[in-house]
């Protein structure tokens, strides 16, 4: 079955479904690894991608960002000049009312009766100005890093922008 557009799971329109106790089967989060880079290290210059917002972004999303995003730094930073970490951790579960389509479906189908609705994924909610990314990393750099967050952003379906949480004055525009 092909995954659903994002515009089903943007909107916070109930509360949050989080108790995997009470669940049968939850998916595995896509997102498994939240850092990557020189963790030891300390950078004098952080950037942050952070939401204009309050939203829901699923793990598959988080997932892509963080690949996009790390390998861009992989690429041109390398890897002892960078640290990168994604801040959410996907634990709302995303509930969906399986329809039946094609030929009789409609005798096979019990519409809204009881749409509790099965789990499909996972997501991570985020408020307006919560940071998603973060990126370490040296002032040389910098204009690297921005790129990464740029391109994680695009897999982030909601508005983003690239905020510097230290050593705005090294930075040379």
């Amino acid at each position: 079955m092909a995954r659903k557009p994002n515009s089903m799971y943007r909107d916070i329109t109930q509360h949050a479904y989080t108790r995997r106790v009470y669940m049968g089967g939850v998916p595995q989060s896509r997102l498994l690894q939240f850092e990557a880079g020189t963790p030891q290290r300390d950078f004098p210059v952080i950037f942050t991608l952070r939401t204009d917002e309050r939203s829901q972004v699923r793990s598959q999303a988080l997932e892509a960002g963080r690949i996009a995003g790390n390998r861009h730094l992989e690429k041109n930073v390398g890897k002892n000049n960078y640290f990168f970490r994604v801040r959410p951790y996907p634990h709302h579960i995303l509930r969906e009312n399986k329809q039946a389509t094609g030929a009789g479906a409609d005798r096979v189908s019990q519409g809204m009766r009881r749409a509790f609705g099965a789990a499909v994924g996972q997501a991570a909610r985020v408020k307006a100005d919560q940071a998603i990314f973060e990126v370490r990393t040296i002032p040389d750099q910098a204009k690297n890093a921005k790129e990464a967050l740029w391109k994680a952003a695009m897999k982030i379906a909601m508005p983003c922008y690239i905020h510097v949480d230290k050593g705005q004055e090294l930075l040379t525009s």
